[in-house]
């Protein structure tokens, strides 16, 4: 080879390692970005001790010790938080990972809902265990009651337009109240849980529901959900079953923080059945929902699948799995079918997302995790792992009063009164 061709040959090398060198330090970049981002939304602040000497398998090392701080005022090492952050960032991911074109956050006014979608026959009609909300006596309770209806657009699309209820008492004195946000069930919509809403605003709350994906004013007809499900699994365009839902909620945490009635430190999150899901993962992913109250929600997805106790959780939104049967050339629903269908339609959901890793993140906010004890879709027995690391994770927060689980006695998959009393003594005690 020609002098000058080694030239030419090493020029080129260089390039290369010039070129790659550039790479590296623009992704190191973004990652350290990326992990202020996260600690910016996990609400922590950093602090720099001298070196902490540690003993390990061949002998005394020294390692700068990270403490954060977090929104708490808790004290904590960085390693005890990595795992969370891991945690938040693959799940944004994800949920970015299937958006339309995302949009800067607007809200749109709104007419309220005369005649109400509900995706169920027959229609429901009212629900005991909301109607025994404690609720403060009011005179001309309903003139001072003051009614919002918005259109919070998250994203370019139908369904990136969220109907979201708003009902306030009407005050005076201009004061930031807390904020409670409500997640009706499947098949219902945000007016459903209008006993509850009431009840809270007359407790001087400001009280908020949506609709989540394709329902209430977001679906067509009867079967819009469904369909929706199904076209996800078809398709895997979407994640209307959980997903979907807590990115609008964490596009709605972030108008509600820059409401000037509302305390942006005290705004909690409560929801039913699938509600109770969206709360548990929104929670998770945002800790700017300060207090969670999951009801008959939170389950152990990878545990139902390995029990053989998945079928009241498929049977509750069988249409998905039925057409994903037919596609797999199966006889039957079995559980190689249901894990295909969650790793089409919720990536991760039974595993890396699943309770065991996504609840413990919760801490240390306030928890209550209500449950009937005899709940086919939300088993106890598949609680048992993510109960035992939520424990932990408290406890190394020194935050262990701030979580509780009840599985009231010989109730199956549905919200009662007890439970509504509860939640609302929760409330209470941590966002008054």
């Amino acid at each position: 080879m020609s002098a000058k061709k080694k030239k030419m040959k090493m020029e080129e090398v260089l390039g290369f390692l010039v070129m790659a060198t550039m790479i590296t330090l623009v992704a190191q970049v973004s990652n350290l970005q990326a992990v202020r981002v996260l600690h910016s939304r996990v609400g922590v602040r950093e602090h720099t001790s001298a070196p902490m000497r540690v003993l390990g398998d061949k002998g005394t090392s020294l390692i700068n010790k990270r403490i954060l701080k977090t929104e708490c005022g808790k004290m904590v090492l960085q390693s005890e938080i990595n795992n969370v952050s891991n945690f938040r960032c693959e799940f944004l991911q994800v949920l970015r990972s299937r958006r339309t074109a995302e949009v800067p956050l607007s809200v749109k006014p709104a007419k309220p809902v005369t005649n109400p979608l509900y995706q169920e026959t027959p229609k429901p009609t009212n629900s005991e265990a909301m109607e025994s909300c404690p609720k403060a006596n009011i005179t001309n309770f309903k003139k001072l009651l003051k009614e919002e209806n918005h259109y919070l657009i998250t994203e370019a699309g139908e369904q990136g337009h969220v109907p979201v209820l708003i009902l306030k008492m009407k005050e005076s004195a201009h004061q930031k109240r807390p904020a409670i946000v409500f997640l009706h069930g499947s098949n219902k919509c945000k007016e459903w849980l209008r006993p509850l809403l009431e009840a809270y605003a007359s407790r001087g709350y400001i009280s908020v529901a949506i609709d989540s994906r394709y329902h209430g004013e977001r679906a067509k007809n009867l079967t819009t959900y469904r369909d929706a499900l199904v076209a996800a699994w078809k398709h895997g365009d979407t994640m209307p079953f959980i997903y979907d839902t807590v990115w609008d909620l964490i596009k709605l945490a972030d108008y509600l923080t820059q409401r000037e009635d509302i305390n942006p430190t005290r705004i909690g999150i409560t929801g039913e059945s699938l509600g109770g899901m969206h709360a548990w993962f929104a929670a998770a992913a945002d800790t700017r929902y300060s207090v969670t109250v999951p009801i008959i929600g939170v389950q152990g997805f990878r545990w139902e699948i390995e029990h053989d106790k998945w079928h009241a959780r498929v049977n509750s939104i069988k249409a998905v799995f039925k057409a994903a049967r037919i596609d797999l050339g199966k006889k039957e629903i079995d559980k190689v079918v249901v894990e295909k269908v969650w790793d089409r339609i919720a990536p991760g959901l039974h595993g890396q997302f699943d309770a065991p890793y996504t609840a413990p993140a919760i801490a240390p906010r306030p928890l209550l995790i209500l449950n009937g004890a005899e709940d086919p879709r939300c088993p106890l027995g598949g609680l048992q792992t993510p109960i035992n690391n939520i424990h932990d994770a408290y406890k190394q927060a020194k935050s262990a009063d701030n979580f509780q689980l009840k599985a009231q006695p010989g109730i199956a998959h549905e919200m009662t009164s007890f439970m509504v009393k509860e939640a609302s003594d929760w409330f209470d005690k941590f966002l008054k």
